[in-house]
């Protein structure tokens, strides 16, 4: 019998741009808020999990593809930042046993699924994962998104992943609620305000169904596309909320003076010690 009492959460977080828990000036100030959602993350939960499966919006396959590596390598997928950024190591151990699961999990719901043991850590992950863990004693697993990027088999991939809530993973979908780097100032704080309080009324106000409609149509948002200009920031929302379909959402973390006037948010589906 399932047990809400120990089940994990599933969150959707903004992992931040480029390396930035290694910036001292940018943690202490741009990011502050942020910062201080994700050191508190663990306390959180239930109990320590066994490990974390990440859905990050760096890392994108022509199959839904699990990173089996047991000590995965660095990614340093970003441009302009200091050098000594280009030298970090987030030291986890990959998990080849929850890849397993996962890769099983997929198959017995009818949907294709590859492995890869020479995929690294994105900064999607390493970067939050800096914040939330810095012991880097919880090993970590990498799964990719689909090119395409269809919001319902996003959706299909979340909610084959539901029972590794049981078994003490916690899944964790990393992106950012706003996402146009082209736009990323005081011109974007009526859009992303826009967005952001669609995104709430979808994830936090709706459930079960209609949460799940009001995300597969979601270009009909307000300013989706000013948000959004290619969603796979997004797609990690519809992971986690495919793997707690039918359960309450938080909004967790929220700023609206974001780089310097952006409305941005994180989100937790289940029951955490402080959403029960």
């Amino acid at each position: 019998m399932l047990n809400a009492s120990t089940r994990q959460p599933v969150f959707f977080i903004s992992h931040g741009g480029g390396p930035w828990p290694w910036m001292p000036e940018v943690f202490a100030t741009t990011y502050a808020k942020l910062a201080q959602s994700l050191s508190g993350l663990l306390k959180t939960l239930p109990q320590r999990p066994q490990a974390i499966l990440m859905v990050s919006a760096h890392w994108e396959e022509q199959v839904f593809t699990v990173q089996t590596a047991t000590q995965p390598e660095m990614i340093y997928d970003y441009g302009g930042f200091p050098a000594h950024t280009y030298q970090i190591h987030y030291p986890s151990a990959g998990s080849p046993e929850l890849a397993h699961q996962v890769t099983q999990l997929l198959e017995q719901n009818a949907i294709a699924v590859k492995t890869d043991e020479r995929r690294g850590y994105d900064h999607g992950m390493f970067s939050p994962m800096q914040v939330i863990n810095p012991a880097a004693d919880i090993p970590v697993v990498q799964l990719s998104l689909k090119k395409g990027l269809n919001p319902q088999e996003h959706l299909g991939l979340g909610r084959a992943l539901a029972p590794l809530r049981d078994q003490n993973i916690l899944i964790v979908g990393s992106g950012l609620s706003y996402h146009n780097l082209r736009m990323f100032n005081a011109q974007a704080t009526e859009p992303s305000k826009m967005f952001d309080q669609w995104l709430y009324e979808s994830v936090v106000e709706c459930q079960g169904g209609e949460r799940q409609q009001r995300l597969i149509d979601w270009q009909q948002a307000p300013a989706a596309r000013i948000a959004h200009p290619r969603e796979e920031h997004l797609l990690p929302l519809m992971v986690a909320v495919g793997a707690a379909e039918n359960e309450n959402g938080a909004r967790n973390y929220h700023e609206s003076t974001f780089m310097g006037g952006l409305s941005v948010s994180s989100f937790v589906f289940g029951n955490t010690l402080g959403n029960t």
